[in-house]
């Protein structure tokens, strides 16, 4: 997704008239000030006035960009927030064909699919809404919302519907929804904790206030004159009026919009007990008689406040990934106009660069786009997308993800990939979706809290009647503390305020849960089942040594080795077809070349069926395996485990190839701290048993298995689930496909295949495979955190609502318990971002 940067653009007013309105003639074309000079040029089409010279080149530099839609986009934008009118010009500009295309994502023919940032999400019964108020829109297929993150993912069909009328489907029940960009959201979220800080301050200031106000009517009642008595509380209606019409706003506001549409949520009793508290407190002012209860509405409003601060900044942490991830990108990048006969390079918007274009990429500049080294050498920082500390080095052919920092020395790049297709976005996306699907503990929690909304407000109106029967003077006291004291906002906010804290612990170790359930699924595991090549190994094998057994010689089966990999994006492969390219040979004629997963690849040369792969595969059909030149699959030099691939005819063996790889970063350690946790690690990989048994010895694993198909690790996972095991299954690699599907929760290295990363719940984005351990971790604590959190607020609901509704608690107190009750849930959530 695109947006216009405008902010470095001179006089660049936001409040400019639009292309086509009925703009003075003498105020400028681009920034809508009075022209003054009498400056005037062709600029699309029309002859236009202008200030100054900067107002004309910038005008000139827009349209010649193609970005007219600047001019009819600004307009909305201009408006303030709150103007009715302005956010209905803003979601029209959004519905045109040029701006829509720069926010929604073609799916397939038919279908597109957009990212909105939603204002005013409030809790799960704000969600429900938005949801099933969408899906029964025309055209709309599904609509996920993301309480954590507060972005929604709406898809539809283009033929029925569009941008503009799914941001009006939103505004028809309340809700301010805007594309999503990366600025424009570090701005919504800005605006959003001042105006809640600024709403909290006021009711604080008020409460402090009247408190002091209170404090001599509770101790000092009797020696009070009756005009001083009434003068207090005049005084403090005269502060708590501001707390109630302003500070409380948010919560009117939500509580209408959640009974308005049938779905009351948790704002819904607070309100009901504010108003019944303030009305009562005005009424007793007025008659000078009865009860006054301005001190317990300020100090509920100002906690609540408070609560939800804090718990906005928790919430929020889910987005902060993406959000840093998103600003490492540059507004401008320098391409090259005629690479490579010359390296005169010029300066263009990052939304203007395309696939195949040359840039030049500058000592301490960040990476615009994805794509791979054509010319120099350098150091790239990859910490935000990848978690890893160490600056990584980059030559001719190796890749550049965007968002990534050079540290060294210039380089040339061709871009592959931009905007939505870069690894960057697609981790921003992760990030997103990753609490779309909720585990089955928060569906719980948000219906336990529905159904406590509806059952406490019967249960008030019940103690009030009850009350009033015993003695009326009570009864309106006791049903605003029941109302108070039992609000469920500490049982709303157990669940989400913890799996926010924990996707964006992980996130920051370069763990990307991208399905809901693998938090919770993570706890519980027992086994861990991982891959060796490419997981718990490099997976960059180098050839080491070829040995012959057959008519060719060593350069001979080497390059007829490659020649049936071309193409191949296995570790293995890539050794042989690099071992050949650097030793200058030629690539043989073969024909029919069929790669098989897990196994290896099968073509023709010279009219004789050759297979290269594991030794199994080799024998092919016969009988008897090839007779191996040597006697096991470990490489004598001093340490060094290797992996054995073979060459074969019809005749019987014509080659080994032994293949040296190394151990992943941080797998001994990973391996030794699963074994710490109690869990169970299985080493279970295709490679002949020889040197998978090597390698489960180098790392200290007892269970292991190898020869195994991708359908055979498949059968593994099943039967340790078969034995009541929950197991996590990692991997790397298109025959990981199975296990991973299988699993009930599984993880995948970034740097694998695409096929793996799909099947996978979580994604390791990190260089390092300490990530397992991360999660596993951290998942644990979430687990542990969230029964907390319920058993707290359950326990606090269920204990103090007897209390509340025998009389022994008062609104004030009730006030107190509530609030002190959503700022420890918050806050004990707040401890899993270590």
């Amino acid at each position: 997704m695109r947006s216009v940067n405008t902010t470095s653009l001179p006089c660049a007013t936001l409040g400019a008239p639009a292309v086509g309105a009925s703009a003075p003639a003498a105020d400028c074309y681009h920034c809508g000030q009075p022209a003054g000079g009498g400056l005037r040029a062709s600029v699309a089409g029309a002859e236009r006035g202008f200030c100054c010279a900067g107002c004309l080149a910038v005008a000139q530099t827009i349209h010649g960009a193609g970005l007219e839609s600047f001019y009819r986009f600004r307009d909305g934008l201009g408006r303030p927030l709150d103007d009715a009118e302005g956010q209905a010009d803003l979601r029209a500009a959004f519905g045109q064909a040029d701006i829509e295309s720069l926010y929604v994502r073609a799916v397939d023919a038919g279908t597109a699919e957009a990212w909105l940032t939603i204002g005013d999400l409030r809790c799960a019964a704000c969600v429900w809404l938005c949801e099933q108020h969408l899906e029964r829109q025309p055209g709309v297929v599904a609509a996920h919302v993301n309480h954590a993150t507060g972005r929604a993912r709406v898809r539809w069909k283009t033929a029925q519907t569009g941008l503009g009328r799914v941001l009006d489907a939103f505004a028809a029940i309340g809700y301010r929804a805007v594309p999503f960009q990366p600025g424009a959201a570090n701005d919504g979220l800005r605006r959003e904790k001042r105006g809640l800080l600024l709403r909290m301050a006021v009711a604080l200031l008020c409460m402090m206030q009247v408190m002091m106000y209170a404090w001599p009517l509770y101790r000092h009642e009797a020696s009070i004159a009756p005009d001083q008595w009434q003068l207090l509380r005049w005084a403090s209606l005269a502060l708590t009026l501001p707390v109630v019409a302003y500070s409380a706003w948010p919560l009117m506001r939500g509580a209408w919009r959640g009974l308005r549409h049938g779905r009351p949520g948790m704002d819904l009793p607070v309100v009901i007990g504010i108003l019944a508290a303030f009305g009562a407190s005005v009424a007793a002012t007025v008659a000078n008689r009865g009860e006054v209860y301005f001190d317990s509405v300020t100090m509920f409003v100002a906690l609540l406040l408070a609560a939800r601060y804090l718990e906005l900044v928790v919430r929020h942490e889910a987005q902060d990934g993406g959000r840093a991830l998103a600003a490492q990108l540059p507004a401008t990048c320098a391409r090259l106009r005629d690479y490579p006969a010359s390296r005169e390079a010029g300066l263009i918007a990052l939304q203007q660069v395309r696939p195949g274009d040359v840039l030049r990429i500058g000592p301490g500049e960040a990476v615009p786009a994805d794509g791979r080294v054509l010319e120099g050498a350098t150091q790239v920082d990859e910490a935000m997308l990848t978690g890893e500390s160490r600056p990584i080095a980059k030559g001719v052919g190796d890749g550049l993800v965007a968002g990534s920092h050079n540290n060294g020395s210039p380089v040339w790049m061709r871009v592959e990939q931009v905007g939505g297709e870069t690894r960057l976005a697609r981790i921003i996306q992760a990030l997103d979706r990753a609490l779309e699907e909720k585990p089955r503990i928060a569906v719980l929690a948000d219906r336990i809290a529905v159904v406590f909304v509806l059952a406490l407000i019967a249960l008030a109106l019940a103690t009030g009647a009850v009350w009033w029967w015993i003695d009326p003077s009570r009864a309106l006291p006791v049903m605003i503390a029941v109302l108070v004291v039992s609000c469920p906002c500490a049982l709303s906010l157990a669940t989400p305020a913890a799996l926010a804290a924990a996707t964006a612990a992980l996130a920051r170790k370069g763990v990307l849960v991208v399905k809901g359930h693998a938090l919770e699924t993570l706890a519980q595991v027992t086994d861990v089942v991982l891959d060796k090549t490419g997981t718990l190994t490099q997976g960059r094998f180098t050839v080491a040594s070829v040995e012959v057994s057959g008519a060719m010689d060593a350069r001979q089966s080497l390059a007829l080795a490659a020649a049936m990999e071309e193409g191949s994006t296995h570790p293995a492969g890539l050794a042989l077809i690099a071992a050949a390219r650097e030793a200058g040979l030629a690539a043989p004629q073969v024909d029919g070349a069929r790669h098989l997963p897990g196994q290896g690849v099968q073509a023709s040369f010279a009219g004789v069926a050759m297979r290269l792969g594991s030794q199994r595969f080799a024998a092919g059909a016969r009988d008897t395996a090839p007779s191996p030149p040597l006697a096991d699959g470990r490489d004598e030099a001093a340490g060094a485990i290797a992996t054995q691939v073979w060459l074969a005819g019809d005749a019987g063996p014509l080659a080994r190839f032994v293949l040296r790889d190394a151990p992943r970063e941080g797998s001994h350690e990973m391996v030794r701290a699963l074994q710490a946790m109690g869990k169970r690690v299985h080493l279970v990989s295709g490679d002949d048993a020889r040197t998978v048994g090597a390698w489960a010895d180098e790392f200290g694993i007892r269970s292991h298995a190898g020869g195994v198909s991708p359908e055979g690790k498949k059968d593994y996972v099943a039967r340790l689930q078969a034995r009541g095991a929950i197991v996590l299954a990692v991997g790397d690699g298109i025959n990981d496909a199975p296990q991973l599907g299988l699993a009930q929760v599984s993880m995948a290295v970034a740097a694998g295949t695409p096929l793996a990363r799909a099947s996978a719940d979580v994604i390791l984005n990190g260089h390092g495979i300490l990530g397992v351990a991360h999660a596993l971790r951290t998942a644990r604590r979430a687990r542990r955190v969230m029964r907390q959190n319920l058993g707290w607020a359950l326990a606090y609901n269920l204990s103090f609502i007897p209390l509340a509704a025998s009389g022994w608690i008062t609104a004030w107190m009730a006030a107190l318990g509530m609030s002190l009750s959503s700022l420890l849930v918050v806050g004990n959530a707040w401890r899993l971002r270590r």
